[in-house]
């Protein structure tokens, strides 16, 4: 990271180096840079840009074209020209190092004697004698390096005025009020000819001055600074608050881990110490069964030598007698045999309710437990927000729609998924449908109940809000099959949904005393906030903005677009009269909107803080429905109620 040079702080330094300036060339969006910091930047970050002939400022990211594209990479940031107005307020020293350009541009370092206020370049003592040589050149006024120095209102008299970035040696002498920009007679020429007002900036310039207003400008570019430094404190606040967060979250899990630790070291004494007892029991108790069996076998053996010695030796009384004898001792051995039989099976120890612990055991590897990250602004925009542009739309085409169905369709939501399939949520058939690329059937998902709003999750799945059920259904969009993941039960009904942030959804509808309200919640169906609003409930669409700073939904009965602040303040209520039973809202990448007016038959495009940009009605055919902005192409797809089957798409300009 550069560090900054010993400076006060009204001194103008390069946003590269921090330093003060040194050889300061201005790109065409007026950021000037260090002639040195600005070519290794070039260098460095926009080579990538070479073969296109442009680069991108480093401040504002704006493109900006060197005035001779055939020099090499190394030299662009000699090709663009010096600023004049800053080189004359810059320190005494930074103007006394100032190298000659001419030498510079070769690789070597003069110190500059004089400044050329027609070629905006400054030159040494050899350089200055070749250029008052010149022909071209033999007249230019040369202004000396230590006049410079002794007083900048030299060199604001001195350069009639800013030199035009695009061609060289020519004054910017008109401001075209279109593109808000000075242009020289060339520019005007060549890319102003058919622009509404041109000005002549000699002949009107009193009159122009008279009419800005330069204190409120000054005081807006100090407040500009301060808001900037404020946040760049609310951010480095933030960073040592997330670092807090992180060493707490750490914290509660070895705080767990011992609790569990704990847990399981007491449960595993109490199992020893049962487990042992019931060992110690069934040992004695076995190996008191096994010495009766032994008792058992003894008598067993006795009975069976005396058998066999009187059978050998004896009489037949005796024989008779022992018989009898045997016999009746054998039905007492059966029968002690049978219970010994039975107390012989085999003996199992077991934990209960393993299950559930497993089960538990398995969430480590799922998503419970997983870090969420949130980005919630509680910070009211302190600068305007950046120019809204207004789109041309250009119609391309009118599909026709071949979906199966045994009514005709209701196409009520639509959302893109990957190669550019699409998927359309049929309110009257209870279905999803997914088409291709070329917009042809490929499979359909029969619903429970009337699907009302989608919006494509990460990883292949959608997610699609059942109008009046308390549900959401994520489904799974894979090889060209659409398969249910899990349901989500919502605590209200909820009608309409959009995608908030990854993980993240935005979802609508009424509560059970019907107030409307909207929540944030993952995917999984965790609530992480909720706002109620005593309002009519039959909403339309919602949609969340890119930085999730605003929530806009449309309210059908009452013909309006509500906004919110993510914290649940309302910001503004967007209500014209030409705006009728307002449904679809979507987004493009500026986060500008647009609203269909179904019954009004056309479409509302404003700017993220709710002024008009204008009313498209051209081409807008009744009842328009659901809307979708494919941002990457800059597509426009809507449906609408009268023509069931068709799809209508435009190319935003």
């Amino acid at each position: 990271m550069a560090t900054a040079e010993t400076k006060t702080e009204n001194e103008p330094t390069c946003p590269i180096c921090l330093g003060h300036f040194k050889q300061p060339r201005q790109l065409p969006c007026a950021h000037p840079f260090c002639q040195s910091c600005l070519q290794s930047y070039i260098s460095t970050e926009a080579i990538k840009h070479e073969k296109q002939g442009y680069i991108e400022c480093p401040v504002c990211r704006q493109t900006a074209n060197p005035s001779t594209r055939n020099k090499p990479i190394n030299e662009w940031a000699s090709l663009f020209p010096v600023d004049t107005v800053l080189q004359s307020i810059l320190p005494t020293k930074s103007k006394i190092d100032h190298a000659c350009d001419a030498c510079y541009s070769e690789g070597v370092s003069v110190p500059a004697d004089g400044f050329c206020a027609m070629c905006e370049e400054a030159m040494c003592d050899n350089c200055l004698k070749v250029h008052k040589k010149q022909k071209i050149s033999k007249n230019h006024s040369i202004l000396a390096m230590e006049e410079l120095t002794s007083n900048p209102r030299n060199v604001m008299k001195f350069a009639e005025g800013f030199t035009c970035s695009k061609h060289d040696g020519e004054d910017v002498k008109f401001y075209c009020w279109d593109h808000k920009a000075g242009c020289c007679g060339i520019c005007l020429l060549n890319n102003h000819k058919t622009c509404s007002k041109v000005t002549q900036l000699k002949d009107e310039l009193a009159t122009l001055l008279g009419g800005i207003k330069l204190e409120e400008i000054y005081e807006e570019l100090k407040k500009i600074e301060a808001h900037l430094k404020m946040c760049m404190e609310i951010n480095e606040s933030n960073v040592n608050d997330l670092e807090s967060q992180v060493k707490s979250l750490t914290d509660q899990i070895k705080e767990m881990r011992n609790k569990i630790n704990t847990a399981i070291d007491e449960w595993e004494k109490k199992v020893k110490t049962e487990g042992n007892k019931i060992f110690k029991e069934e040992a004695i108790r076995i190996q008191e069964e096994n010495q009766q069996c032994l008792l058992l076998i003894q008598a067993v053996r006795n009975s069976y030598i005396t058998f066999e010695s009187v059978h050998n030796y004896g009489s037949d009384i005796q024989k008779f007698l022992m018989s009898e004898k045997v016999i009746s001792q054998l039905q007492s051995y059966s029968t002690q045999v049978r219970e010994k039989y039975k107390r012989t099976n085999k003996i199992t120890v077991k934990l209960e309710n393993i299950p559930v612990i497993e089960s538990i055991m398995s969430l480590f590897s799922s998503d419970v437990g997983k870090l969420i990250t949130t980005s919630v602004s509680k910070h009211r925009p302190l600068c305007t927000q950046k120019p809204a542009k207004d789109c041309m739309f250009e119609k391309v085409a009118v599909i026709d729609l071949n979906t199966p169905g045994r009514s005709p369709p209701g196409y009520s939501s639509i959302t893109l998924i990957a190669s550019d399939n699409m998927l359309l949520a049929d309110y009257f058939n209870k279905q999803c449908i997914l088409l291709n690329s070329s917009y042809e059937f490929i499979s359909s998902y029969k619903l429970t109940g009337y699907p009302w709003s989608m919006c494509a999750l990460e990883y292949g799945k959608v997610a699609v809000s059942l109008r009046v059920d308390k549900k959401i259904l994520i489904l799974s969009v894979r090889n060209d099959v659409i398969t249910l993941v899990r349901t989500i039960t919502t605590k209200y009904i909820c009608n309409a949904i959009a995608v908030a942030k990854k993980g993240t959804m935005v979802v609508t509808g009424n509560t059970e005393t019907s107030m409307l309200y909207w929540s944030l919640i993952t995917n999984s169906g965790e609530e992480q906030c909720n706002h109620q609003y005593a309002s009519p409930t039959d909403t339309g669409s919602i949609a969340i903005n890119s930085t999730i700073t605003r929530v806009y939904i449309t309210i059908q009965s009452i013909h309006s677009l509500l906004c919110f602040h993510i914290d649940g303040e309302k910001q503004f209520t967007y209500s014209p009269d030409n705006l009728r039973n307002p449904i679809g809202i979507s987004l493009d990448r500026d986060d500008n909107i647009y609203v269909l007016g179904s019954q009004s038959q056309n479409i509302h495009q404003l700017s993220p803080d709710g002024s008009v940009l204008q009313v498209i009605t051209n081409g807008i055919p009744r009842g328009p429905w659901a809307c979708y902005i494919d941002n990457r192409r800059n597509l426009f797809f809507f449906t609408n109620d009268s023509e069931k089957r068709k799809l209508h798409l435009f190319q935003l300009k």
